[in-house]
């Protein structure tokens, strides 16, 4: 998958493409059968598949100071996509003066003049443009004025008549349910970062962690999970099996809430490598002990049930 920062200045092969646009935080299953949609009329068309999203979240545009809120940073976004098989992502750039501009103007300019584009496929519910006032339906009319065609894809509804969407992605993870997040996801929800050294009192306990920076993910709901933990190099994931502590760590006295991760039978240097945490399931709150012996026998507990869930995991498949 090639990424491309500017519709200025988009390729020759890039252009003229099917593209899904949204901003696709969290690329849940709602979201995928958006991109989906733009693969197969692609493949269809002999064009090239492309995906349009802007970068930062806006939220974090209008609201700078609001709490982590993000569920796929651009860095989980664009392996998530990759994953897809998406030819090329156009990631462009979101601030103030962008949102000033006409929906309209963002048809003509960006679209058209900037993509060639020769297919729009985005969520039924898309908005866009200054005070959002770009919908699905001006889409239709100045697609039938400028040359390309348009599909709304409807609303995607789980077993239950759910729909996907984030915002029910974030609702779970808050209430420590990661198993119900992952359904809607397709995929366990990850925190993606860079380990970074800690305090080392996780050595002195028997259980060596590794702190990762969490940056702009969404915090779930404190406690202890466990986790699956990939070391992000440069060719496949390498998967481990891990306890994680997500928590401001009461016993010590902590204030700020930090993830630490204890690889199951790892030995290795972890530090300054990027590291995918995908929670699992969750084991219990964080707590107060009232001794270091009380932690360490808690903490053995915490990885023998890691390893009953994982293991069971293994055997059922997903």
């Amino acid at each position: 998958m090639r990424i491309f920062r500017h519709y200025e200045t988009l390729p020759d092969e890039a252009r003229g493409a099917a593209i899904a646009i949204g901003n696709f935080d969290g690329v849940h299953l709602g979201h995928q059968a958006v991109i989906d949609t733009a693969r197969n009329i692609a493949r269809a068309a002999g064009i090239p598949w492309a995906v349009l999203t802007l970068e930062p979240h806006p939220r974090s545009v209008f609201q700078p100071d609001s709490e982590p809120y993000r569920l796929t940073p651009l860095r989980s976004k664009v392996r998530q996509l990759e994953n897809l098989g998406v030819d090329f992502l156009i990631v462009q750039r979101f601030n103030r003066e962008f949102s000033l501009r006409p929906a309209e103007s963002f048809v003509r300019d960006v679209l058209v003049e900037g993509f060639s584009v020769a297919h729009i496929v985005a969520g039924y519910d898309f908005v866009f443009g200054h005070k959002r006032k770009g919908t699905c339906e001006l889409l239709l009319t100045m697609g039938h004025e400028q040359g390309f065609s348009v599909t709304a894809v409807n609303a995607v509804e789980d077993s239950g008549g759910k729909v996907y969407s984030s915002t029910r992605v974030r609702q779970h993870l808050a209430q420590a349910a990661p198993r119900a997040a992952a359904a809607i996801l397709g995929r366990p929800f990850e925190i993606e970062g860079r380990v970074i050294h800690g305090d080392g009192r996780g050595h002195n306990l028997g259980y060596p962690t590794a702190n990762v920076h969490m940056g702009s993910t969404l915090r779930p709901a404190l406690g202890i999970y466990a986790v699956r933990a990939g070391l992000l190099g440069s060719g496949d994931i390498e998967w481990h099996a891990g306890t994680a502590s997500l928590g401001c760590r009461p016993t010590f006295g902590g204030t700020d809430i930090v993830l630490e991760v204890y690889l199951l039978d790892f030995k290795g240097e972890l530090y300054g490598q990027r590291m995918s945490i995908a929670l699992i399931e969750y084991l219990r709150p964080e707590k107060k002990f009232d001794g270091i012996d009380e932690l360490k026998a808690q903490s053995a507990a915490d990885v023998e049930a890691t390893r009953k869930i994982l293991d069971q995991d293994d055997k059922t498949g997903p």
